[in-house]
């Protein structure tokens, strides 16, 4: 493990042990990330609004996911991502690109220790109509 101290987009220092661990309810499914979130966003498509979440993205390579991740998905439609949630406490924990030349990850921040995004800032993302952010 690694201390750091780490300075989000808001400009409020943060000491911090890496990796974080974004962890689900029940704790059977634990995701490692390499350096905390610098911007969170909350997405208003049916999708996101009805599960609650807040995503973190992250690139393929700073994410590490177990083998054997006890999950089950769910894809809208067949479209553009897969979202899991845990198998035994239902929790939505990430979601992984249909895509393999798609490298963004989401991981739910909810699931992040609070100290790791009470000072991030969250951006909107309008998914329900024009894909942009409202800021």
């Amino acid at each position: 493990m690694t201390t750091v101290t780490h300075m989000p987009k808001n400009g409020r220092t943060q000491t911090m042990t890496f990796p974080i661990k974004a962890t689900c309810h029940c704790a059977a499914v634990t995701i490692r990330l390499s350096t905390p979130p610098t911007e969170l966003t909350r997405c208003n498509c049916s999708l996101c609004s009805r599960y609650g979440v807040v995503w973190a993205y992250y690139n393929a390579e700073d994410v590490t996911t177990p083998e054997g991740l006890e999950t089950d998905t769910y894809t809208w439609n067949g479209r553009n991502v897969d979202f899991h949630r845990c198998r035994h406490c239902g929790c939505i924990t990430h979601w992984v690109p249909r895509r393999s030349t798609r490298k963004t990850r989401g991981i739910n921040a909810n699931l992040l220790p609070e100290d790791s995004i009470r000072s991030v800032t969250i951006r909107y993302r309008d998914g329900a109509e024009t894909g942009k952010y409202l800021d």
